[in-house]
């Protein structure tokens, strides 16, 4: 199916299996982003008319259409055709009513680039103009219109609300941020061959009726790579960044380090690249960022409203640096370069002080080259360390973050240590029943809800799946939708819940035909968990919707796995 664009989505999306979203409850759970939810009206419930026949065809047709599941959508003012002369309008808030904001002219101009292509159409952009000339919104908009308006704060730092009529679809947002993620709505409302890099003909490129507002669940909302086992190139990261974009992902993980490859230049500790980055899982030529490689990757992710969070992993998964640098080792003596997959083997010297000399430079550098808030310390499967001297590596590592003005985040095994004020623990486990973790986050330390049976995305289907692995279980695409994060570990309070990240690990993957397999279908699911409030979860609906994502993948050149338990339209 890879370039095709087939015609048969339209009949998917009258099918009649979604949900009528007459069943939504908006409220905001614990734990969820400030602004979110709470605010928003209900699909079926609001004052203005949403339990109508138009409100619930609405919601039905966005309910086929969009993962993640908008919060809230009932009736427009009907629905909105792209044509020639539609052009795109930016009002850039009170703020600067003549200029607009910079920020929202760079999501209309990503805008434009996304639907140009298929449509093959101009769509200039252009600020927003008014009756009397002088700059503002108009008083009837028309084409494609993105508005920055800070008089809803119920949207709050990511949220958004779009509405079509048969003049305009309109985008209204608090930040930038939100403008992006309801163009990703506005994308997925069209037909799937919008995703096609040539003109399509034939293709009536229609935005249906609807009123969208919608919130994310959680602030925090990821997806890692592992660069470490297998070298990613700069332009296999970024492709990966614009696939999570779709799925309103807004953290990007990158494991940097680990036994295998050291993967990011360090000016002041050269051979941690250059030798230790040199081989990878399998032998091979490994590969590394340079610091300009990684302004570039941050860069690209900003542009789709991702922040990145750099992992130097330790004191376990540590021997690329132990091999490059022998002051490290306990004994003074550098282990060979690694290429297997094996773990805990590895530990960096808790009693040296030349550890934390290390730890401080890496992160000093890091941290400059880092606008975001975290830097991910690592901290799991440390075998070879014991306990007391985890501890102390641990409790340094976070007080060496804390003092480049960075927040640490851990793999959840830092909760049987000393977590910081305000540090995350990313919970990876199977069983949920971990009581360090509880105990942690009943204390206050936050959780990334990543449990390995769930979100784990080189888990194998099956067992006839090609690549991956299957030691947290085979996971197929309804196990990895079907879970709460807020109730998964038992004893957390819903409240400690900052998110949820999905991992796609790399031991047995490098080529982006291997990562698309293993990424998609999951991805989205895990997206919608994080996005979407808990009362709108629901298989039966979201296979239907996942189902239509499929002849978009293949526009987008994705080659995912055709899970038997999801419909997918023919070619």
């Amino acid at each position: 199916m890879r370039g095709a664009l087939p015609r048969v989505l339209c009949a998917l999306l009258l099918a009649s299996g979604a949900t009528a979203a007459g069943a939504r409850a908006a409220s905001s759970p614990p734990g969820s982003a400030p602004g979110a939810a709470s605010g928003a009206a209900t699909a079926s419930g609001s004052a203005s008319g949403s339990g109508s026949a138009a409100s619930r065809a609405a919601a039905a047709e966005v309910d086929a259409r969009v993962i993640p599941v908008p919060a809230a959508v009932q009736a427009g003012g009907g629905a909105f055709r792209i044509t020639s002369g539609t052009r795109i309008e930016v009002d850039g808030g009170a703020d600067a009513p003549d200029a607009g904001s910079p920020e929202a002219h760079a999501v209309a101009d990503y805008a434009a680039a996304l639907l140009r292509p298929a449509t093959g159409y101009p769509l200039p952009v252009e600020q927003s103009r008014t009756a009397d000339g002088e700059g503002g919104r108009d008083a009837d908009p028309a084409g494609i219109v993105l508005a920055l308006d800070s008089a809803d704060p119920g949207l709050g730092d990511e949220g958004y609300r779009l509405r079509t009529t048969a003049q305009a679809v309109t985008v209204t947002a608090r930040t930038p941020a939100g403008l992006f993620h309801g163009v990703q709505t506005l994308r997925q409302l069209l037909p799937a061959a919008v995703e096609s890099h040539d003109a399509v003909s034939g293709v009536a490129w229609t935005v249906p009726d609807a009123d969208i507002r919608d919130v994310p669940r959680y602030a925090y909302r990821g997806a890692m790579l592992d660069s470490a086992r297998h070298f990613l190139t700069v332009a296999q990261v970024e492709r990966a960044i614009d696939q999570y974009a779709l799925y309103k992902i807004n953290t990007l993980h990158l494991h940097l380090t680990d036994d295998q490859g050291w993967r990011i230049a360090i000016d002041s500790w050269p051979r941690l690249a250059s030798y230790g980055g040199s081989t990878q899982v399998g032998g091979g030529s490994g590969g590394y960022y340079t610091q300009a490689d990684y302004r570039e990757i941050v860069r690209y992710a900003a542009s789709r409203f991702l922040t990145v969070v750099p992992e130097i992993d330790g004191p376990g998964h540590s021997n690329a640096a132990l091999a490059s640098y022998a002051e490290l080792n306990c004994d003074g003596k550098a282990p060979a370069l690694y290429t297997g997959t094996a773990v805990g083997f590895s530990s960096f010297c808790a009693p040296k002080e030349v550890t934390y000399t290390f730890l401080d430079d890496v992160v000093r550098e890091i941290a400059a080259l880092t606008p975001g808030p975290y830097v991910h310390i690592g901290g799991d499967e440390a075998q070879s360390t014991s306990a007391a001297d985890y501890a102390t590596y641990t409790d340094r590592a976070q007080q060496i973050v804390a003092a480049h003005g960075k927040t640490a985040v851990g793999w959840h095994q830092i909760d049987s240590a000393h977590p910081a004020p305000g540090a995350l623990a990313q919970y990876w486990g199977t069983a949920g029943n971990e009581a360090d973790v509880a105990k942690a986050a009943q204390a206050g330390t936050g959780l990334i809800m990543s449990p390995a049976n769930r979100s784990y995305l080189d888990m194998q289907y099956d067992a006839s799946t090609p690549v991956g692995k299957h030691w947290a279980g085979y996971v197929d695409v309804r196990t990895s939708y079907d879970w709460d994060p807020a109730t998964f570990v038992q004893g957390v309070p819903a409240g400690a819940v900052r998110g949820v990240e999905a991992a796609l690990w790399t031991e047995t993957l490098q080529a982006n035909k291997d990562m698309d397999y293993m990424t998609f279908p999951r991805l989205p699911g895990i997206a919608e968990i994080g996005w979407s409030p808990q009362a709108t979860h629901d298989w039966d609906a979201y296979r239907v919707r996942l189902a239509a994502q499929g002849p978009r993948w293949a526009a987008m050149g994705i080659d995912y796995y055709r899970s038997p338990q999801v419909d997918w339209p023919a070619s």
